[in-house]
């Protein structure tokens, strides 16, 4: 494999895999989401903890971050008890339920769809780390940015689009077009009855709490200078319309504040997702 195809993951995958590192080494038990897979992945300079994206600053983010993994994956471990066995991660990057979770993702079949530098650069460092890609876990290298359809990619990999599926889109959205996420919403929408989509989606900024604006704004300019613009924003009512028309059977919004409730109640430390920025879509065909 040449030198340029693989990269290691952007700036974005880095963060999410040190944040909840971050979450275990610096926030108090009862912790909301475990893993140190991530970090080991990542292998970050020993400085990483004084990186400016890393600071008390960030803490609503990463508590948001910390928020949708937690979701995601009690839906996934909920749906596995139904017997649903196919889950699937869109956009990936680090990743690292089939480390962390094998009782559980032994289980399924676990497909992961990243762009194909990133993911060659993962499989590596799987291997670099003894972990290895286990046989219920698929990488499924898909280059969006030329033309690849995700969808037969999948498919080849050993996808069943006849049985259901959990498939999960979180931190994705919010840099595609508005068309793009209606074409996944609708390729989501024919799978076999009993499949679940989960989805983060991104409040318009000036809908954010004030405290968190800055910091939302922050990131935004960020990935606008990374090559990667914040380019779709929607408000629930948005979304859940956008689901509906796609050919859902269910649809239902999980705000940020529902996950506060649920994952970050009772807590002294203060650390809670803010209200009204990243949200969640949960369809049902």
């Amino acid at each position: 494999m040449h030198e340029q195809q693989i990269a290691a993951p952007d700036d974005t995958a880095i963060r999410v895999a040190l944040w909840r590192a971050l979450h275990v080494e610096a926030d108090a038990p009862p912790h909301v989401f475990e893993d140190d897979v991530g970090l080991k992945l990542a292998a970050p300079d020993d400085g990483w903890r004084s990186r400016p994206d890393m600071s008390p600053f960030t803490r609503p983010f990463r508590a948001s971050i910390l928020a949708r993994a937690r979701f995601v994956e009690d839906l996934v471990a909920e749906q596995a008890a139904r017997g649903v066995g196919q889950y699937v991660i869109l956009g990936a990057g680090l990743d690292t339920f089939a480390q962390r979770r094998p009782e559980l993702a032994s289980r399924l079949l676990v497909f992961e769809i990243d762009r194909p530098s990133p993911q060659a650069w993962k499989r590596q460092r799987l291997v670099d780390l003894g972990l290895g890609v286990p046989s219920f876990l698929r990488l499924v290298p898909v280059d969006f940015e030329a033309g690849d359809a995700w969808w037969e990619r999948l498919a080849a990999s050993g996808f069943d689009s006849g049985r259901p599926a959990v498939v999960a889109s979180t931190g994705v959205s919010m840099y595609l077009t508005r068309d793009a996420i209606a074409a996944t919403l609708r390729q989501v929408a024919a799978l076999a009855p009993g499949s679940t989509l989960a989805m983060s989606f991104m409040l318009p900024i000036e809908l954010a709490d004030p405290e968190v604006r800055p910091g939302i704004e922050r990131a935004a300019a960020g990935a606008r200078a990374n090559g990667t613009p914040f380019i779709s924003f929607f408000t629930p009512a948005e979304m859940l319309a956008l689901a509906r028309d796609a050919g859902f059977r269910e649809v239902q919004h999980v705000s940020a504040a529902a996950l506060a409730e649920r994952y970050f109640a009772g807590r002294t430390d203060g650390l809670r997702p803010p209200n009204n920025s990243e949200e969640l879509l949960v369809a049902t065909t």
